[in-house]
């Protein structure tokens, strides 16, 4: 439980409650009290017309100067039976909200399950009455652990000394889950209090983390939180994790605010993923709070960080190359098996028209053959990204966003992927009236019939036709269709499994012997600098997903491999992806990096813009370049021209952005803080008017 200090007797209490950044309103409100409360209890409070939840935040023995005691509201109840959120939870809140300019209400109340948001008191203690009672369970003996390879003993053996930051730079199938798991075993062992936190990029990896984790150290106290459960688990787990029930919580980045009296380690899995980095609302990274969290618990009792990846982000190798954090190294695999051979595809030497080069078709087909499955990875779902008119040029753009609507041939829809606007596909062009209105570049459900046509001849060992199947995000839309799916790769009744990104992401298949990527050009010389780091270790990534079961390839005595299509062979990245050289890649782009003074070697924060009109975005922008030129720091600090946003117009609001860089984090981090009251000013400001939102974007990874 967590540890409540005594009972105060003031009367006023600041109180936290949800009030945009741009509001202008403050951090906290002063109300009175008709009860001792404590800092980190949880009330209800009115604001305007409505009851809200609260979070006290600091008591007072006076109001302040400029409150007239008689027109300052009453706190309207205490949430009784959940101890109060400790300071440490608080301090990690009050940080991120200062960090990434936010306010600290957004930050704090957004970070508690919806249930606590919503439900009166009333109903609440209803909820809480029906919830189980628990106590923090005793770890469980579940299925033997597995032999260690020598490279994961060495690292367990260097992790339970180690007091910094520690960065497991581990090859795809080397084994880093077991460390985690083995960690994490140990530390609860030797207390029976401690709580883990285990954090993954996307929600379709917690079903099998989930699962190894009950099969190893029991199903009982084990929970999950993320955006996918529903309201009343999300406040079962919830208040499993702040009351110390919990002894391992798995998550997604929200899970880094997860209330855990009694954390001792925290796991960051793929910590290279930009899913880590929230780009709505409050736009923290949850990898970069997971490593302050560990400082701040470490305070009260020794708090370790994992961050584990076979493609680490370049701002975590640096910060290992600079002895910041202690890296750790897993080049093997387990089992001794190979890692994928990289076979590229020049398609300027392919027939004209090729979609998929027939060598890749013919590998493909045998390995069906022998009981293997492949892997076909295209970042993009849908049939097609849009539909064409040849004649008048007609192509199907979304009404709403400078974008075009994605044609989904299966339900015959034109839909949005920004806005999410569906239409139905007109019988002919909208503008001239031409029946043959056609399907322009390719997407996974594209692809997925095409291979099902191509491969109608070749034949599994059980004479059957070969088994095509898609996952993606149109595919696992429903419940239970995810598990559905994954549970068909893994007993074998799928042959080639096409998708996007998110099946290049932890998923231990150990059937696939082959990985195939198909329109990898798109990264090689995108405008965003990070663009070849993202495509490296998406393909890296992808070509961990073959040849994970050692004994199954020698036992079919294949060979594993990544089949690459592209149009520019002699492409550098290539080099090292053939030689697995992630070091070298890395030192590269580091050097590139540095020469540009691009982060990690500089620093950067981009302010985005939302009005009706794009002159308005921009004007508001101007006046806030301009704002700023007496401010702390900005004379160490860039600021570029505003500009509209790639996607200029969404859900028919116009976008604009600014960048602003910095050799000195300090320097930016003075500058923003000193520089928001006057952003809030230019509200008024008649240049700006149908201004609709603006937004601080503090280490953006997209510009």
């Amino acid at each position: 439980m967590t540890e409540l200090p005594p009972p105060s007797p003031a009367v006023w209490v600041d109180v936290v409650v949800t009030t945009p950044a741009h509001s202008g309103l403050g951090d906290s409100l002063t109300y009175r009290s008709e009860r001792s409360l404590t800092p980190g209890a949880l009330v209800r409070v009115p604001l305007g017309t409505r009851e809200v939840l609260g979070i006290v935040w600091a008591l007072r023995e006076q109001p302040p100067i400029d409150l007239d005691p008689a027109q300052t509201r009453v706190v309207g109840s205490l949430l009784d039976g959940i101890p109060a959120l400790n300071e440490r939870w608080r301090e990690l809140v009050a940080f991120a909200a200062r960090y990434y300019q936010r306010a600290l209400g957004e930050v704090a109340l957004s970070a508690l399950p919806p249930a606590l948001r919503d439900l009166p008191a009333d109903a609440f203690a209803r909820r809480l009455k029906k919830l189980p009672v628990l106590t923090a369970p005793p770890l469980e003996a579940g299925h033997s652990p597995p032999d260690l390879s020598p490279e994961q003993a060495q690292v367990l053996e260097t992790l339970r000394a180690a007091t910094q930051p520690v960065l497991l730079f581990g090859a795809t199938g080397s084994g880093k889950t077991e460390v985690y798991l083995r960690t994490a075993e140990h530390l609860l062992s030797d207390d029976p209090h401690a709580q883990v936190l285990v954090m993954v990029p996307e929600i379709n990896l917690t079903p099998q983390l989930e699962a190894r984790f009950r099969d190893r150290l029991g199903a009982h106290g084990v929970v999950s939180l993320h955006s996918g459960l529903t309201p009343a688990q999300r406040l079962k787990h919830w208040l499993s994790a702040h009351l110390g029930q919990a002894r391992i919580v798995l998550g997604t980045r929200m899970a880094i605010f997860a209330s855990l009296p009694r954390l001792r380690l925290i796991v960051v899995d793929e910590e290279h993923d930009p899913s880590y980095k929230s780009q709505e609302g409050a736009r923290y990274s949850a990898r970069d709070l997971a490593v302050y969290r560990a400082r701040l618990e470490s305070a009260h009792a020794p708090c370790q960080v994992l961050l584990g990846s076979a493609t680490p982000s370049l701002e975590s190798w640096y910060a290992a190359e600079q002895g910041r954090y202690l890296r750790l190294t897993m080049p093997g695999r387990i089992g001794g098996g190979a890692l994928p051979r990289l076979r590229l595809v020049d398609m300027n030497q392919q027939p004209r028209h090729t979609v998929i080069a027939p060598a890749l078709l013919q590998a493909m087909a045998e390995r069906a053959a022998r009981g293997e499955q492949s892997l076909v990875l295209l970042n993009r779902r849908g049939y097609a990204p849009v539909l064409a008119c040849h004649d008048c040029g007609w192509k199907s753009d979304c009404p709403h966003c400078s974008a075009h609507a994605v044609f989904h041939k299966i339900d015959r829809t034109l839909r949005c992927h920004h806005c999410g606007h569906t239409t139905r596909v007109p019988r002919a062009c909208p503008e001239c009236g031409n029946l043959d209105i056609t399907p322009v570049g390719r997407g996974t459900e594209q692809i997925e019939e095409q291979l099902a046509g191509l491969l109608a001849d070749a034949r599994r060992p059980d004479g059957q036709p070969v088994r095509v199947a898609r996952l993606d995000a149109d595919t696992t839309r429903a419940k239970g269709s995810l598990e559905s799916r994954l549970a068909d790769v893994h007993a074998g009744e799928v042959d080639v499994l096409v998708g996007t990104q998110m099946v290049a992401k932890g998923h231990d298949f150990r059937r696939i012997t082959l990985v195939a990527s198909l329109n990898t050009d798109s990264g090689l010389f995108a405008s965003d600098y990070r663009a070849p780091e993202r495509l490296f270790a998406l393909l890296m990534q992808a070509a961990g997903r073959a040849g994970r079961d050692a004994a199954f390839v020698a036992e079919q005595g294949s060979s594993v491999e990544l089949w690459v299509q592209t149009w520019y062979p002699q492409h550098p990245l290539f080099a090292a992806l053939a030689r697995h050289d992630y070091p070298a890649f890395a030192a590269q782009q580091l050097e590139e990096r540095a020469a540009a003074q691009m982060p990690p070697f500089g620093y950067q924060a981009l302010v985005r813009a939302e009005a009706r009109t794009q002159e308005a975005a921009q004007a508001w922008l101007t006046l806030a370049s301009q704002a700023g030129d007496d401010l702390p720091g900005r004379d160490r600090l860039t600021v570029y021209p505003p500009v509209p946003m790639t996607i200029q117009r969404v859900a028919n609001v116009e976008r604009a952005q600014m960048l602003l860089e910095s050799p000195s984090r300090p320097a930016l981090q003075a500058f923003l803080a000193a520089w928001q009251p006057a952003l809030h000013a230019l509200r008024t400001r008649p240049e700006t008017r149908g201004l609709i939102r603006w937004a601080i974007d503090v280490d953006p990874l997209a510009i």
